[in-house]
C-alpha cells in the first residue's frame, strides 16, 4: 500500500528557512583591541556574519559606505564577499589569514589582534547552504544585512542568545564549542527572519511569492517534490485556484511562467545532485521528473549547455565543510 506524500506546511517562507540546512565551516572568537583592521577575503558561496558581543568598530563592503558595528549588533554578508572590520575605516587592514590564531578545534579558532588600546569582542563565522531552496534565499539578500535596532520586546531573544554566547565564549567549558557554533546558527535563521519582516525587498519577486499563500505553497510543493508531473492545472487543484488565476498570478509574483521555473528548478537541481558525487543518470533523472535519460540529457544540454556527465566532478572545496577554511581560500 503506498502512502500519500506528508503535508505541507502552511507557511512556505518558513519551510524555505528551514531547508537552509547551515553547515558551519569555521568560528571565531575575535579579540581586538584599537586600533584593528582585519581585510576579510571573498568566499563566494559562503554567508559571513559578525556578533559583536562588546565594543565597537565598523564594516565596509565594497561599494558601500562604512557601517557601524555596534554592541549587540548582528551582521551578515550574505554572499561571501571580501570585506573589511575595523576600529577606524581609515585603518590600514591586515589580512585575516597572516593573523596568527588559536586553534580550539577543527572549526573553532581564537584570534587576537589589535594595538592594545580599547576592546572589542566579537564573533565571526562562516557558513554554508546545502539546500538549493535556501542558497536562493540568500542569493535574493543584499550585499549587506544588519540587525542592531531592536524594540524591548524582540530584542529579549537576540541580548539573552548574545549574553549565554559570550558566557560560553569567555569559559569554553566542555561542550562550549558546540553550544556556541549551534547558537550562532540559530543567530544567523532568526536575523534572516527580522529581515524578511522588515525590509522592503523581501515584499517583491520571488521571496513575495513565497510569501504569497497560495503560489508559496505551490513552491512549496515543486521544491519538495520535483520528481512529481505537475502541470499548471495540478497545481493550480492543489492550491485551490483556478488554472488561469493561477497561471497569471503566478507569473506576476515570480517572473515566469510555473512550468518554466519547475523546469528550471529541476535542471538546477539535477546538476547540483550531480556535483555531489557519480549517481546512474537515469535514476537522477527520475529524481527531477524525467520518464526518460534522453529526455532528461535533452534538457540539461539546452539549458547549461553541456552534457550531465560533464559536470560530474568534485564539488569545490569551499562548498564542504574543510579541516582548516585558510587552506581553500
Amino acid at each position: 500500500m503506498s502512502s500519500a506524500p506528508a503535508p505541507l506546511p502552511n507557511d512556505p517562507l518558513g519551510r524555505t528557512l528551514h531547508l537552509l540546512r547551515l553547515c558551519g565551516t569555521l568560528y571565531c572568537r575575535a579579540e581586538l583591541t584599537a586600533p584593528w583592521a582585519v581585510d576579510m577575503p571573498a568566499l563566494p558561496g559562503m554567508l559571513m556574519f559578525h556578533v559583536v558581543t562588546a565594543g565597537r568598530g565598523w564594516i565596509e563592503v565594497p561599494g558601500a559606505p562604512p557601517q557601524p558595528l555596534l554592541p549587540g549588533s548582528l551582521t551578515l554578508v550574505p554572499h561571501g564577499a571580501g570585506h573589511r572590520i575595523t576600529s577606524d575605516p581609515h585603518l590600514p587592514a591586515e589580512a585575516l589569514f597572516d593573523i596568527p590564531v588559536e586553534r580550539i578545534s577543527e572549526h573553532y579558532e581564537v584570534m587576537r589582534h589589535g594595538g592594545g588600546g580599547e576592546p572589542t569582542q566579537a564573533l565571526c563565522g562562516v557558513v554554508r547552504f546545502d539546500h538549493l531552496a535556501g542558497r536562493r534565499l540568500i542569493d535574493s539578500l543584499p550585499a549587506l544585512v544588519q540587525i542592531d535596532s531592536w524594540s524591548e520586546d524582540d530584542a529579549s531573544w537576540l541580548q539573552s542568545t548574545l549574553r549565554f554566547i559570550t558566557r560560553e565564549a569567555g569559559a569554553l567549558r566542555p561542550g562550549g564549542e558546540t553550544v556556541i557554533t549551534r547558537l550562532a546558527d540559530i543567530l544567523v535563521i532568526q536575523a534572516l527572519r527580522a529581515w524578511l519582516d522588515s525590509a522592503p525587498e523581501a515584499t517583491t519577486g520571488w521571496l513575495a511569492a513565497l510569501r504569497d499563500r497560495q503560489i508559496g505553497q505551490a513552491l512549496a510543493l515543486m521544491h519538495a517534490r520535483p520528481e512529481e508531473t505537475w502541470s499548471v492545472e495540478s497545481l493550480a487543484r492543489e492550491v485551490g485556484m483556478s488554472r488561469s488565476a493561477f497561471s497569471a498570478r503566478f507569473t506576476a509574483l515570480v517572473g515566469e511562467p510555473a512550468l518554466q521555473y519547475l523546469t528550471q528548478w529541476r535542471l538546477q537541481l539535477a546538476r547540483a545532485w550531480l556535483l555531489e558525487g557519480p549517481q546512474p543518470l537515469a535514476q537522477l533523472a527520475g529524481r527531477v521528473g524525467y520518464q526518460s535519460e534522453a529526455a532528461f540529457c535533452r534538457t540539461f544540454k539546452r539549458h547549461f549547455g553541456v552534457s550531465p556527465g560533464s559536470v560530474r566532478q568534485p564539488l569545490p572545496d569551499w562548498t564542504r565543510p574543510p579541516t582548516n577554511i585558510k587552506e581553500t581560500a
